[in-house]
């Protein structure tokens, strides 16, 4: 979507926005409810939707509840537009979220584009602000919203869009639940919460957990995830105090990417090699406050204590097997079998293991802890006797992480699994304490110009120091040590102007500048002289820029009648010196961090929804074309357009794994006061493969030192069911939840790689392959809920 597109396309909004404002002014003035929305982190007033320039999508805990959802990331993929994943671990818990071209990963090493905030905590973790979605228990959450564009407000990472959650408290969510399932993949969850009031009406309190267990649709899979959440408030006339405590300690298999040979062989619940294993464990401790100095006068904030811990396992191809190429060969090129046989023998004899050695088992231990402050003054006070919110605010943060990984050889067994045999690899290990300290200020002020026209200005002081300590190298003079000092700064400015003529049309424009400074993670592996293999290694760093993103949006949104409902705009999203990871070697995934230069996401986000008799209905269209915006050269040789050692990215080449079209619909039909059935239809085009950077592989050129597929991934339509069964007013419920219920064989992404496996096993020889992030199959799964304490509502549970 170029300028000559986008000019019309406005035209035609605009035109069709205007003629309906003169049809609705037609019409009987009716009042109606005022939808209000957090613009700024942390909990407050709010501002009415009417007057935010920006296309802001909602959900509601209950939302989330009634669809069984395991985590946010699975119901934004499901129902907000312009949202879709990569299942590049393959664990219901560690999805990559897309949004609008920008990524929010559990994935260490993945460039971070969207911010995540908790009851105004960003919980992007310190250690390259990946963003663990099994640490976010959804039944504790009230609401969420998300936010696009690089609003400055929200502080670092927000590129693309910030997602701020709520959780619940015991006075908006009274009484209790207890909630059972169980089904396929050997899939057991159990959740409970209950909330109250003291008698007195001064102290609430909520507590909620999660068990989850499964043994996983893919070989060798299993996962299981505890969570537990609780807060305790006080309020009087005019005080409220908030202390909440989020704990998890989850234990997650995901076995990642598998080559098309090993699906075509042994079906699609087939791994490459294991295990693929994440610990994650967590402490978040929060406390809220705010206070109302008179009817137009608010003081909020919070001080929070965040500790995690993460530990991986990795069982990978020892990518340097035979490294020094000493191992004869057979007429066809290959590894001679004899020889093979001697070199694992060696390998477990202790000879020369770097070489002899078929596997290698990979751990990381990070360890981190955050501390800090925000606190926002708001006013609601006219300015210039026209109505206007003044929000001045800021933030402190610091934290401190240790890294350390290392690798062991060992021997690929007859499962892929790797059998360690004790020996360490020296190259290989990474001993890394980090410390991250950043603080802001920001301003944002709404002026409603007239009872029409809504202005309004923003902007954010950023400053980030991130300290990097080699245990191993401390001397830094050495090129390899990871030791060195970083400081970014910026002034990031927005501004916004809303257009109301009516009470059932808003038409908006902005634009905003945001930023991410690199991690610690990206400053440790920036070297080109000295790559570094993720996740397992890291080397000397010289300093990467800052990234800059400056975002355009046009749009609108009304209501065509009293239950019907509909938004749309259109966007540019511009990052200026964007951080990517370019490949030295296509074999073993060595690397480094690098300014690529420039980066354009444009595209269009458009939804309606209503409520027809008893069917309520969702449906939404986004178009995304991201695109690499400056020349860089990746190395590859398995791409068929490579000379043999690189590939050349030009301007205007898609980013890798990314749908441009994107079609969803949610349906939900009420057969009964009683019995609910809903559906999810989710529908998206095909995407390149990271390998294919250029766009310019192509498939059976007859050469076999490239992969002879193709390098995209087709698109696909998933369908997904649900249903709840309520009896009476006795508490209970029934429900039931199937997913794929077609059996769709689709991959939300892949890669242009390597394959060592024949057969199933460990042939010595690497052959081009492409390997998928594959999606589940047909599951299904059936479950009881009691609530009790508070009395139940058919309409508010079914469309709330």
């Amino acid at each position: 979507m170029n300028k000559n597109t986008i000019k019309p396309l406005l035209l035609a909004i605009v035109s069709a926005y205007a003629a309906q404002a003169m049809t609705v002014q037609a019409e009987e003035v009716k009042l109606q409810k005022v939808e209000v929305v957090g613009t700024t982190p942390l909990p407050g007033v709010g501002l009415p939707l009417e007057k935010v320039p920006a296309n802001v999508q909602s959900a509601k805990g209950k939302e989330i509840v009634n669809q069984h959802s395991n985590t946010i990331a699975d119901f934004m993929n499901n129902n907000m537009v312009g949202v879709s994943v990569n299942e590049s671990q393959n664990n219901p818990f560690q999805p990559d979220v897309l949004f609008r071209g920008f990524t929010a990963s559990p994935l260490l090493g993945t460039p971070q584009g969207l911010s995540v905030f908790v009851d105004g905590v960003r919980v992007n973790e310190p250690f390259g602000d990946v963003v663990n979605w099994d640490l976010i228990p959804v039944n504790a959450i009230a609401n969420m919203n998300l936010i696009p564009g690089s609003n400055p407000v929200f502080g670092l990472n927000t590129l693309g869009g910030a997602l701020s959650v709520t959780t619940k408290n015991g006075r908006t969510h009274k009484g209790g639940a207890i909630e059972t399932s169980f089904g396929s993949w050997g899939r057991k969850n159990t959740s409970a919460e209950f909330g109250g009031v003291s008698e007195d009406n001064s102290v609430d309190y909520f507590i909620s957990g999660n068990y989850f267990d499964e043994d996983g649709w893919r070989d060798y899979s299993p996962s299981t995830v505890k969570q537990l959440f609780g807060k305790v408030g006080w309020q009087n006339e005019t005080t409220r105090l908030e202390l909440s405590y989020t704990g998890a300690d989850n234990n997650m298999i995901g076995n990642g990417l598998v080559q098309k040979e090993l699906i075509q062989d042994f079906g699609r619940s087939s791994i490459n090699t294991r295990p693929d294993q994440t610990k994650n464990s967590m402490n978040f401790l929060n406390l809220n406050g705010s206070h109302w100095f008179n009817d137009d006068v608010q003081l909020t904030g919070n001080v929070y204590f965040r500790q995690s811990n993460r530990k991986t396992l990795n069982g990978d191809v020892n990518d340097d097997f035979n490294g020094s190429g000493a191992l004869d060969l057979n007429a066809d090129g290959e590894v001679d079998s004899a020889e093979l046989a001697t070199a694992l023998a060696d390998c477990q004899a202790g000879n020369n293991s770097e070489e002899n050695c078929s596997g290698a088992l990979n751990r990381s231990n990070t360890r981190q802890r955050g501390h800090g402050f925000n606190t926002q003054l708001t006013f609601n006070q006219p300015l210039f006797e026209k109505k206007n919110q003044l929000i001045v605010g800021g933030g402190y943060d610091f934290s401190k992480i240790k890294f350390s990984q290392s690798t062991e050889y060992g021997l690929i067994n007859a499962s892929r699994g790797v059998d360690a045999l004790g020996e360490l690899s020296d190259e290989a290990a990474v001993k890394l304490n980090g410390r991250t300290t950043s603080w802001g200020a920001f301003v944002t002020d709404t002026l409603s110009l007239t009872d029409q026209w809504h202005l309004t200005m923003s902007g954010r002081y950023n400053h980030i120091k991130v300290e990097n300590r080699d245990r191993l190298i401390p001397d830094v003079t050495n090129p390899e040590t990871l030791s060195g000092d970083h400081s970014f700064n910026r002034l990031n400015p927005a501004v916004g102007l809303n257009f109301t003529p009516t009470q059932a049309l808003t038409m908006y424009g902005s634009y905003n500048e945001g930023m991410r400074a690199p991690t610690s993670m990206e400053l440790g592996c920036a070297n080109p002289a000295v790559p570094c293999k993720l996740p397992n290694a890291m080397a000397g760093d010289p300093p990467l820029k800052k990234v800059v993103a400056k975002t355009f949006e046009v749009g609108a949104r009304g209501q065509l009648t009293d239950n019907i409902r509909w938004s749309t705009a259109v966007y540019r999203t511009e990052n200026h010196d964007d951080i990517q990871f370019i490949a030295t070697n296509a074999t073993n995934g060595m690397g480094y961090f690098d300014n690529v230069g420039k980066t354009r996401r444009v595209g269009l986000d458009a939804g309606l929804n209503g409520v027809t008799g008893d069917l309520s209905w969702n449906v939404g269209y986004s178009f995304v074309r991201a695109t690499y915006q400056t020349p860089f050269e990746i190395t590859n040789e398995v791409n068929s357009s490579s000379d043999g050692t690189a590939i050349q990215v030009s301007k205007g080449d898609r980013l890798p794994n990314l749908p441009e079209h994107a079609l969803k619909l949610r349906l939900q039909y009420q057969v009964t006061s009683q019995w609910t059935v809903g559906s999810n239809i989710n529908t998206y085009s095909d995407v390149y493969v990271r390998g294919n950077e250029n766009n310019k592989h192509r498939a059976n050129d007859g050469d076999d030192e490239h992969v002879q597929d193709s390098g995209k991934v087709g698109g696909f339509t998933i369908v997904n069911i649900d249903t709840r069964y309520r009896f009476g007013n006795s508490g209970w419920q029934f429900f039931a939840k199937a997913i794929n219920i077609f059996d769709k064989e689709y991959a939300t992404g892949g890669l242009l790689g390597e394959n060592w496996i024949e057969g199933g096993q460990f042939s010595g020889n690497e052959e081009p392959s492409k390997l998928l992030m594959i999606g589940a199959p047909r599951a299904g799964w059936l479950g009881f809920r009691y609530e009790f304490g508070a009395k139940p509502s058919l309409a508010s549970y079914d469309r709330d």
